[in-house]
């Protein structure tokens, strides 16, 4: 897309984020920089001491830096690389690829956005001032920052001098708006911040250079360079390795690792840009507003010209939210399970496949999504749209953790590490994929149930009391108090990683007495077999399973409890993942929604495993429905299971990690799944997907809009 636009005329580029693409593209077309006008840049911190450490209301020019203030805003980092700030961190070398490519650069870092901080005055002026649909969607935006906090702490400087939110990349769109406003304007004179030039340059390893410790993937085990780097120059030094390297941290002192850090130097290693230092205070003195940026923002926002047509509500002429709940008053439930899901496509078909088990066999109780898998955590949203097209807005869906066991640090545990998880590709039937349900999510009716992070307090006509992202344990806990007979136990599938049920054993100490039977899709027991696991990102592990390695040491806690465990290993997966037969019985099978909706997920899956070489393992993501049919069909495949004593490696080694082993001394007795019909499998499964019985409520997104435009008839 860059090389589409830029090769075509001259261009201004905005960069607000990491520099990784645009440096990925000056490195393959450098012919095309003389096409590059200007690069604006939101990011770095070259003089910063947070000036906004006085009052906000007193006149900028007059403002004093705070004593032993750190420079960068790595709030989650500062023990090891106090000086840093996250766009550039985030990829250092592509920053300083694109700092120094000789193209013309203005530089909006912490040194300005840090002179704009939130105030009370311009919340509350925004809030009165809504006239735009782009102004109220920023507001909210703004709102869902502000709400769960304190005056005291959204709105003044906390700890190491950081002040919660600050007014970053819009400024820095101002900024540049107002400079290109005037073609001929050398010294970057605009209407929101002082400017000035600076040479800088961008820290990309630490001294010493030229020592190698195996932390530089650019030098290490390399006789070349990568990228014809000069050995011993600036890139040749340690690279920070995670957020507490140990080389970075310094005893009593914060970190002196500089990664990522737009420094200000002599010589000729540094590269002259203009830089905004200070965000220039209010002309109308008079103002409530103390920035001349708050008053341009809020009007540009709120100008006629320009603005949107609608927004979602009113995009509808008949718009309305409503929740689908089935009426269970006068059915006997069948037994009451739990889905433990973490939200890849074969999930998905597989949470159909429950729904549509008649609720005198199955009745689904709740929903734990596990994102420590092969999804983000807001794809909760996908799963709601789902339950919603399948009238079931009843069924209460529950976060789990976003770190497996050991993998969130312990000094700072909103952050933790990517040992495992890195396993699974961002594109390529990866987290991109899973997220949109390959390009198909949008297919689903819109929910109005939304995930929203666990500080936005938001009431809403269905559920006043609902004030966050409801958490597995609360889910648990709610599931567990309202059966009524005590002889009455839980039956749980896990489609995942085990994180969650290792958390639910931890906490509740009766878990184990709650649960009838735990069922784990996952895993492959090594016992020399001519083939390995499914772990194709990571070779140098042959023989584990992705749902038990992208969490083992929970994996491990789990096989270790006295829980009563049915595995589903992915031997057994194996012989159901044939996409052939899925489709061509699901073709056969009336045409529900539900069928409709699974086919045009496999069958587009089944093309990309065809035509795409990145997409040859998405056939894991068929066998992952094994689990769902075997707990709901009962003796009609003639199932067998066997009794096994099962070990789960778990030592942080990645090459070993989830493996699981026979082990008649050390192992756990679990019964594994032997043999099955495989053959009438897709022919059970297709046919319960066809059942007219609770069947979609609202087939898709387009029959949902049909609704909203069409006026509903009057009731007498």
């Amino acid at each position: 897309m860059m090389f589409n636009v830029i090769s075509k005329a001259p261009t201004t580029v905005f960069l607000m984020g990491a520099h990784t693409n645009f440096a990925l593209f000056l490195m393959r077309y450098p012919h095309l920089k003389k096409n590059i006008k200007h690069i604006y840049v939101m990011g770095g911190s070259v003089r910063s001491k947070n000036p906004s450490g006085c009052s906000t209301k007193d006149n900028i020019m007059s403002c004093q830096p705070l004593k032993n203030c750190d420079l960068g805003n790595l709030f989650s980092d500062y023990t090891s690389n106090p000086y840093a700030e996250f766009n550039i961190f985030l990829d250092p070398f592509a920053a300083y690829q694109v700092i120094h490519s000789q193209i013309p650069i203005t530089l909006v870092p912490l040194d300005a956005t840090n002179t704009i901080p939130m105030t009370k005055d311009f919340f509350e002026t925004f809030e009165k001032n809504q006239k735009t649909y782009e102004a109220q969607y920023c507001f909210r935006s703004l709102k869902m920052a502000r709400t769960g906090l304190s005056d005291d702490q959204f709105y003044t400087v906390i700890r190491n001098c950081m002040q919660n939110y600050f007014m970053w990349d819009s400024l820095m769109v101002g900024i540049a708006v107002s400079i290109m406003r005037n073609p001929y304007n050398e010294r970057g004179e605009n209407d929101f911040a002082e400017m000035e030039y600076m040479n800088i340059t961008v820290h990309t390893s630490n001294k010493p250079h030229g020592v190698s410790d195996g932390s530089n993937p650019f030098f290490n085990g390399r006789k070349v360079p990568k990228f014809q780097l000069k050995k011993r120059g600036v890139h040749d030094g340690h690279v920070q390795r995670s957020l507490y390297d140990t080389y970075c941290l310094v005893k009593n002192k914060n970190g002196r690792c500089k990664d990522g850090y737009t420094e200000e130097i002599t010589g000729p290693e540094g590269v002259r840009i203009l830089v905004a230092t200070k965000a220039k205070p209010n002309k109308d003195h008079k103002s409530i507003l103390n920035r001349e940026f708050f008053q341009s923002f809020l009007d540009v926002l709120n100008h006629p010209h320009q603005s949107g047509r609608f927004n979602f509500t009113t995009q509808f002429r008949h718009y309305k939210k409503v929740l689908h709940k089935p009426d269970f008053k006068v059915k006997k439930l069948g037994k009451p399970v739990i889905f433990d899901m973490d939200m890849s496509a074969g999930d998905f078909i597989a949470l159909l496949y429950l729904l549509k088990v008649p609720t005198e066999i199955l009745n689904l109780k709740a929903i734990f999504v596990t994102p420590t898998g092969w999804a983000n955590a807001a794809t909760i949203d996908v799963v709601y749209d789902l339950l919603h097209m399948m009238g079931r807005d009843d069924i209460p869906v529950g976060l789990g953790d976003f770190f497996g066991m050991n993998q969130a640090y312990s000094q700072f545990s909103i952050v933790g590490d990517c040992k495992y998880v890195k396993a699974i590709p961002q594109g390529s039937g990866g987290f991109l994929d899973s997220d949109t349900l390959y390009g198909l999510a949008r297919e689903l009716p819109r929910s109005p149930r939304r995930y929203m992070p666990n500080n936005v307090t938001f009431n809403t006509q269905f559920n006043a009391n609902q004030r966050q992202q409801p958490l597995i344990m609360d889910i648990w806990e709610d599931v567990t108090k309202k059966i009524d007979d005590p002889q009455t136990k839980i039956t749980i599938l896990t489609n995942g990683p085990l994180t969650t049920i290792s958390k639910i054993i931890a906490i509740d100490q009766n878990a184990v007495s709650k649960i009838q039977d735990l069922y784990v899709l996952g895993g492959h027991i090594h016992n020399n077999t001519s083939f390995g696991g499914n772990l194709f990102t990571t070779p140098m592990n042959k023989y584990a399973e992705f749902n038990i390695f992208l969490d083992p040491f929970s994996a491990k806690k789990v096989m270790e409890s006295k829980l009563p465990i049915t595995l589903i290993t992915w031997d057994s997966q194996k012989k159901v993942s044939s996409f052939f037969s899925i489709i061509e019985n699901l073709s056969r099978a009336k045409k529900t929604p539900e069928v409709i909706f699974a086919n045009k997920l496999i069958s587009t899956l089944s093309r990309l495993h065809k035509e795409h070489h990145r997409y040859k393992n998405v056939d894991t993501f068929i066998g992952e429905i094994l689990g769902a049919v075997i707990l709901a069909s009962g003796p009609s495949l003639n199932s067998t299971f066997q009794v096994k004593h099962i070990r789960v490696t778990a030592t942080g080694r990645e090459d070993i990690d989830g493996q699981m082993i026979i082990d008649s001394h050390k192992g756990t007795m679990v019964k594994v799944l032997q043999s099955f019909d495989n053959i009438a499998y897709y022919e059970f499964f297709a046919n319960r997907l066809g059942d007219e019985k609770q069947s979609a409520v609202l087939g898709s997104f387009s029959i949902q809009k049909r609704m909203w435009n069409k006026k509903p008839p009057r009731r007498f």
